[in-house]
């Protein structure tokens, strides 16, 4: 039966949770989504749904998607994601990933200069490791590796450090008057990180801590003499809960304005939230760290307990 294309609705996140469940059954990429978190993505303001959406269908059925967003800042670089190439296990080896692709490369160009005219052009790919279909079609397609993740976990029923927390400082648990001051400490910290883009006060609360995802009792932030120096904010999952049985607190961001970096802000975040964590019910703990990260964050998290489980290559189409 043919396949015919066009861009997602907002009447697809049931559509594209079903699709979404169909690619992790075969692919074990550990990612699980619900119904709810497909249409907050829709209803992403950086997602334009006409025009950076690409979806084949079979009948009501989703059976390949690519998706452009644009990013809140360009400086200097804008850095677009690519969300895409996933094909659904019944239809693939039918060039459905590589039409994705050439598609994304015709139509990265045309959203950013209607949004950021006259700045540099990088496409990002993002695929998870043993995914080497989509591997081969990227650099077929002209993007090149440039940065591997890491995904790090942590079983809370090992022993968890009592937390050290340096001298002036005070960790205190995230509430909406100290939002603010997360977002400024996270856009401070990773200015020298490679792919960062700082948040705005908008994409901060849709990707951050407005989303459904988000544990205000599971965020901190490091203070002295009443500003934040650090943070630690906590996103969880129901979907992975119920497909693997059990609760992880997903660390979205960690951060320490330089100044402040190698002193044990972070440390004492992780062991502070590593407790919290365990009180809550949490099995285990997770987060994401580029490996190259020049930081030391990934000598921190080793230090703590986060052992890899997963890679994901980030490749990159620059115009």
């Amino acid at each position: 039966m043919d396949v015919k294309w066009g861009p997602l609705t907002t009447d697809d996140a049931s559509a594209w949770a079903e699709f979404a469940a169909a690619v992790e059954a075969v692919d074990r990429t550990g990612s699980h989504v619900t119904v709810e978190q497909m249409a907050e993505r829709l209803a992403n303001p950086l997602l334009d749904l006409r025009e950076g959406t690409l979806a084949a269908r079979q009948d009501d059925r989703i059976v390949a998607l690519g998706l452009a967003p644009v990013r809140q800042a360009a400086d200097p670089v804008h850095l677009m994601d690519l969300w895409g190439g996933a094909v659904h296990p019944d239809h693939r080896r039918r060039g459905y990933g590589r039409r994705i692709i050439d598609w994304s490369l015709r139509t990265a160009p045309m959203l950013h200069e209607r949004h950021y005219p006259g700045k540099p052009l990088h496409l990002l790919l993002h695929v998870d490791d043993g995914n080497h279909d989509l591997a081969t079609l990227a650099e077929e397609a002209g993007f090149a590796p440039e940065r591997v993740f890491q995904g790090r976990r942590r079983d809370l029923t090992l022993p968890i450090p009592l937390p050290k927390v340096p001298d002036g400082v005070t960790i205190v648990t995230w509430t909406p008057e100290l939002d603010e001051q997360a977002r400024e400490v996270r856009n401070a910290a990773f200015g020298d990180h490679w792919g960062n883009t700082p948040h705005t006060p908008e994409s901060w609360k849709h990707l951050i801590t407005g989303t459904t995802a988000f544990r205000p009792d599971g965020s901190f932030l490091a203070t002295a003499d009443g500003t934040a120096v650090g943070c630690l904010l906590t996103h969880y999952r129901e979907a992975d809960t119920a497909a693997t049985g059990v609760r992880e607190a997903w660390i979205q961001i960690i951060a320490t304005v330089g100044e402040w970096r190698g002193r044990g802000v972070a440390s004492a975040l992780i062991a502070h939230a590593l407790t919290s964590f365990k009180a809550q019910g949490y099995g285990t703990a997770g987060l994401s760290v580029d490996a190259a990260n020049g930081t030391g964050a990934v000598a921190i998290y080793e230090r703590a307990g986060f052992a890899t489980f997963k890679c994901v290559t980030t490749y990159v189409h620059a115009y």
